[in-house]
């Protein structure tokens, strides 16, 4: 095969009235079925021989579960190149200090990981970013810029080699409930709702304030960020609130999956990965577990279903196993097979979050070497695309990470693909 051009998530063509192609596995030149196709705002998809066609377009975009959205092409042949993320969670905060960057860094270069999911959109509604959004202005959810240039940033870990997700803390946000009470969550008696931190939420059912979560997806999008995650994407789990419609599952899930949906329309043209936090236990229900998370329902708006499967989370253990922190490999296997079964999508289509930070729920154990490797190998086993390592500290060791060759790390280093932008 003569020589690729490797080219971003988009290219121009201008093959015709209808444009036409095929995507491949570079590794074993195998089409891609179900390949994603991004033409004129819209999505389409590869048959079963990896082929597709499309009305003409200026631009196109291919990605495919599994894979980088990077693309080479040769002659009408698209070439896709295998990638699992193995990320590490860094906050605003972590991403910007030079020390926990760098430790980040250094287990990348020296480790399996290759990936990071940094918080845009914060935890208490700060965006850490510049952004020209006229409403996160207007409620003051810009008092904290902690990247003084997104897109810079966001450049250099791509040139770097390393795979960047986006994460969005979506209804959880104190300002922009406090500047507009009529969408936030109450209690039975019409105040607002506060939980246990004593934040806001909005409620997820109201349709107006979804353009504001969205737009801050897609500025990080247009940032370069290859994923956008959107976390706290359900209703507060507390019993006696009242929402904007009645408050029952079919609402909760509607409203819920409406979101997604939105969401996924809004960001087509960015051709980025999309990927929805979940509860753990929500694979183990047929219902919502009251927050409105389902998976059969949630899997056809993203790319990937990330569920939360901390040990320390599973306050009731599961069937079988009453000390979760005692059975790590079973709790994040067991529930990802009871997802798949749920959601009848792929494995690939999952990338579990896992615990590396100290148990508080049973005998306070430090999640180290077997801890961190068992979860990682039931996530494997499972066939997932990757898995996400959480610590809100934003400390990480190389405890459980496969090591790689220091000879090899520093060969990769230097010889990293700059991607075009």
């Amino acid at each position: 095969m003569k020589s690729l051009a490797l080219l971003a998530a988009t290219i121009t063509l201008s093959w015709g009235a209808m444009v036409s192609g095929t995507v491949y596995d570079k590794v074993n030149s195998k089409p891609i079925q179900n390949a994603i196709i991004i033409a004129n705002g819209k999505e389409y998809r590869t048959d079963v021989n990896g082929s597709f066609t499309v009305p003409t377009a200026a631009r196109i975009g291919v990605r495919a579960i599994g894979y980088d959205r990077k693309f080479y092409k040769s002659g009408g042949r698209m070439y896709l190149n295998r990638f699992i993320p193995k990320a590490l969670y860094l906050s605003s905060f972590g991403a910007t200090s030079g020390k926990i960057m760098g430790n980040a860094k250094r287990l990348i270069r020296s480790t399996e990981i290759n990936a990071l999911v940094i918080d845009i959109k914060m935890d208490r509604g700060q965006i850490a970013f510049k952004t020209q959004n006229a409403v996160a202005n207007k409620i003051g959810a810009q008092e904290i810029i902690l990247f003084k240039d997104i897109k810079k940033f966001v450049a250099d870990l791509r040139n770097e080699g390393i795979y960047t997700i986006a994460r969005i803390v979506s209804f959880k946000d104190t300002p922009y409930v406090t500047a507009f009470p009529q969408y936030g969550v109450k209690k039975s008696d019409g105040t607002l709702f506060k939980d246990k931190e004593g934040l806001y939420w909005i409620d997820a059912s109201h349709i107006q304030p979804r353009d504001y979560i969205i737009s801050i997806a897609e500025d990080a999008a247009a940032a370069g960020f290859d994923e956008v995650q959107f976390d706290y994407v359900r209703f507060p789990d507390r019993k006696g609130i009242k929402f904007s419609v009645e408050n029952t599952q079919a609402n909760r899930v509607k409203a819920i999956s409406g979101f997604l949906e939105k969401a996924r329309k809004r960001l087509i043209p960015y051709n980025v990965f999309i990927s929805a936090d979940i509860f753990g236990y929500v694979g183990w229900h047929d219902a919502d577990i009251e927050i409105g998370q389902r998976v059969d329902a949630l899997a056809p708006y993203v790319d990937y279903l990330c569920p939360m499967l901390y040990p320390s989370g599973f306050n009731a253990g599961i069937p079988g196993y009453p000390n979760p922190v005692m059975a790590n490999y079973e709790i994040v296997k067991h529930s990802l097979d009871k997802s798949l079964t749920k959601s009848g999508n792929s494995p690939m289509s999952y990338r579990p979050w896992l615990q590396a930070f100290k148990d508080y729920a049973f005998d306070r154990r430090i999640y180290g070497e077997k801890e961190i490797r068992d979860q990682i190998r039931a996530s494997e086993d499972f066939g997932s695309c990757g898995w996400i390592l959480w610590n809100p500290r934003n400390v990480y060791s190389g405890a459980g990470l496969i090591r790689l060759d220091k000879e090899v790390c520093d060969t990769a280093v230097k010889t990293v693909v700059k991607p075009s932008v």
